[in-house]
Parts: C-alpha cells; sequence; structure tokens
C-alpha cells in the first residue's frame, strides 16, 4: 500500500485494489493537553485513542448502513486501529459540516453577544472550508457556489444528510443518557458513481458530548456507548 496523506489524527494509505486504508493515530485536537474537537492542531496523545475512535466510527457506521444512508465504509479492523473506505473526492480542498444542538466553541466564540452558552440551536448547520491557516472560515451556500466547491442542490442535499445523520447519532447517546452538544462530518463524491457519501469517522473526536452539564472525554464516550 502507499502512503497518500499523514493528517493530524489519522494516516491515509491507497490499497492494490483501489480502495483505501485509513490509520487512525493516539493524536487528538485541542491546545496545552486539553482535547477540543473544533481545533486545528493535535494537543495530546493518548493511548488508546485511535483504536477508541475507530470502535465508535465502526459503531456509528454500521447503524447509518441500517437506515439506509450511505457512507465510504467497508471494514474496520479494531486492533490494528485501520479502516478499509471506498475512494470518494472531497468538495474542493475538504469541508467540515457541524450539526450544532447548543452554543457551544467556536459558535459561542463568535457570537456570543447574542447568545449564551449552552443554549439550544435545534440542529443548526455550518459549512466551514478545512484550511489550518485561515481557522477553517465559516463558509455559506452562495459562496459555495460562486466558488464552484459546491451547486446550491448539493449544497441542499448535504444539509439533509447532515441534519439526518446527527439525528441517528444523537439517537443513540440518547439512550445512554448522553446529550450531543455538536457534531462534526465531512462528505466527498464516490469517484465510480458520482453520490454524495460521508467520509471520515465519526467518534469522540468530533463531537461534543455532554452527561448532565459534564463533558465526556472521547475514551469515556467510547467506553459509554460501546459496553453498557
Amino acid at each position: 500500500m502507499e502512503l497518500m496523506y499523514q493528517g493530524k489524527t489519522k494516516d491515509v494509505y491507497q490499497l492494490s485494489d483501489g480502495n483505501y486504508l485509513l490509520q487512525f493515530k493516539d493524536d487528538m485536537t485541542g491546545a496545552d493537553g486539553v482535547f477540543d474537537p473544533g481545533s486545528n492542531e493535535v494537543g495530546l496523545t493518548v493511548e488508546g485513542a485511535g483504536r477508541a475512535g475507530l470502535a465508535l466510527t465502526k459503531f456509528f457506521f454500521e447503524k447509518l448502513k441500517e437506515e439506509g444512508i450511505q457512507t465510504h465504509y467497508i471494514h474496520g479492523d479494531i486492533e490494528k486501529a485501520t479502516m478499509t473506505v471506498k475512494p470518494a473526492k472531497v468538495f474542493g480542498k475538504g469541508l467540515e459540516v457541524i450539526c450544532r444542538y447548543r452554543a457551544v466553541g467556536s459558535f459561542l466564540r463568535r457570537y456570543g453577544a447574542y447568545v449564551q452558552e449552552g443554549e439550544k440551536l435545534e440542529g443548526f448547520v455550518e459549512v466551514t472550508l478545512k484550511d489550518d491557516e485561515r481557522g477553517d472560515p465559516p463558509i455559506s451556500k452562495d459562496a459555495l457556489a460562486m466558488l464552484g466547491l459546491l451547486s446550491e442542490e448539493e449544497y441542499e442535499k448535504i444539509k439533509s444528510l447532515t441534519v439526518q445523520i446527527a439525528e441517528v447519532v444523537k439517537g443513540q447517546l440518547v439512550k445512554r443518557d448522553l446529550d450531543l452538544y455538536d457534531i462534526k462530518f465531512e462528505f466527498g463524491r464516490d469517484t465510480q458513481t458520482g453520490e454524495i457519501l460521508l467520509i471520515d469517522e465519526i467518534s469522540g473526536g468530533n463531537m461534543r458530548a455532554y452527561k448532565g452539564k459534564k463533558p465526556v472525554e472521547p475514551l469515556e464516550l467510547e467506553e459509554i456507548m460501546l459496553n453498557q
């Protein structure tokens, strides 16, 4: 297999059959040793974080398959912390799509003059450009279309999928008495069919989950979701 890309939390390899292998790392985003799913930098390394992230990703992708939602997922090997996926092309240099149920993180930092911390947002969808240098700036539907990254129809498709997928995740968390505050997704086009797919991962590393008023750390989330 050939190394294609080294990311902050995963490395990507191309396999001989045309599929890709994602190698999950124990690195987590954040700053000064504190986890933050919205950060652009690796802030800490926690032993077992890669396997935990993959285990939860596998759990959620298989739930989405039951719901008939298309993803790039093929197979996950928890012991090796690897996931085999279908090839997909990202939009531009990559987009992140956030579904927000509570005012926290970057949303609160930007709009804190108009919203209280933890205030309900009813599944607000926000798109940002993957651009570490510019701090992953938010971008509107009109700007996405103008720059040729997404058509208006593709934007609405992704927005609809984001809400649908977030509701599946939220529903699974509710079963464990957990609240989903926000979650970040990535999408791409299946290189063979052109269909829009959910790609990347669904783990504690790309969501904020709370139990009561207390945030749940990624490894704790995996423990709660898969062992209770």
